[in-house]
């Protein structure tokens, strides 16, 4: 017949069995998991400080106690707080069935605790496994949230984005240009036009036509500021928008050496390939500042004169080039120092 001590040790895993004398007769296997001291010979009361409801002085404070819950924690670990419910042993003795209340989910992390530590009818271990899963799902959550926001992101950026040269494409300008056309600032707006180019495409292949083409956007980056928008338009067309930057003078110098880097000869895939470029410059000053697309049609309207009058040159868009490219004729006036 199995034992009341064999009972305790099999199914209470926490307990404390008090002699009548006051001393610790037994405690359950899983104290040893707490790194506490086998209490075993020692006064209970000495071991053990009970919080509420009375703290008891003596063995007959404490089996007064009976049927109540205890709050107590042990002396040489004072964060360790339990929980205990006092049964007579009616042997002038108590039993208390011990338990890590709302402390659980630390104890256990701390003291490596497992299912085996607690009472086999004892919902805790269910109840943590409960929070690992809400705790994973919040986490995985958190991480699923995360890779969406970032493909997102990179969704939004590639659509703005021309994938041959990682300058921004026609959307991304027709965005830069909503913006700058609902605020109070000044601008330029740079059209240019590669010449020269379809003849090197068509005679040595898109490959080499690529490999221009993104020389020209290093070219591009290399000459303008950090808030200065490069856009690649479609083709060998491109576009810079300039917040801020009004001024003819550097307007000129801007212009100028890209066309001067961008005419240098070079050798690409074996082949020695001479290009250049034009642009047409619009100011906001000189258009109407917050119809952008205005401004984008005068520069374009500058290109096309500059195109026309010899090719590898700047020129400014001024008000008898017109409105349209219907209304510009030649001669085309030149520029302010171009």
């Amino acid at each position: 017949m199995i034992s009341a001590q064999e009972v305790l040790l099999t199914l209470r895993p926490l307990h404390v069995w008090v002699g009548p004398t006051g001393h610790v007769r037994q405690v359950g296997k899983s104290f040893a998991k707490l790194g506490l001291d086998d209490p075993t010979g020692h006064r209970f009361l000495e071991v053990f400080e009970i919080q509420r409801p009375t703290k008891p002085s003596n063995m007959t404070d404490l089996r007064c106690l009976a049927g109540q819950v205890l709050r107590l924690r042990v002396r040489s670990e004072p964060e360790l707080g339990l929980r205990g419910l006092v049964i007579e042993d009616k042997a002038d003795g108590a039993i208390l069935d011990l338990s890590l209340g709302m402390a659980v989910i630390d104890a256990v992390q701390r003291y490596g605790l497992t299912a085996q530590d607690f009472a086999p009818s004892d919902l805790v271990m269910e109840l943590l496994f409960l929070q690992e899963a809400k705790s994973s799902a919040m986490a995985a959550s958190f991480s699923l949230n995360a890779r969406l926001n970032g493909a997102r992101l990179a969704a939004e950026t590639e659509a703005v984005t021309d994938g041959l040269t990682g300058l921004y494409n026609r959307r991304g300008l027709d965005g830069a240009m909503a913006r700058l056309g609902q605020s109070d600032t000044e601008y330029a707006i740079l059209q240019m036009d590669l010449d020269r180019f379809k003849q090197v495409n068509d005679t040595l292949g898109h490959g080499v036509g690529d490999a221009v083409l993104k020389r020209v956007a290093g070219i591009l980056r290399a000459h303008t500021r950090q808030d200065d928008l490069i856009v690649r338009a479609g083709g060998d067309e491109f576009v810079i928008v300039c917040p801020g930057l009004t001024d003819a003078v550097r307007l000129n110098a801007l212009a100028g050496v890209l066309i001067r880097d961008i005419s240098e000869p070079v050798v690409i895939e074996g082949h020695d390939l001479a290009i250049g470029a034009s642009i047409g410059i619009a100011v906001s000053e000189a258009t109407a500042r917050r119809d952008t697309m205005n401004t984008i049609t005068c520069a374009d309207i500058a290109l096309y004169a500059a195109k026309r009058s010899g090719r590898g040159q700047h020129l400014f868009w001024l008000p008898d080039m017109g409105s349209s490219l219907v209304d510009l004729e030649l001669p085309v006036p030149r520029s302010q120092g171009a």
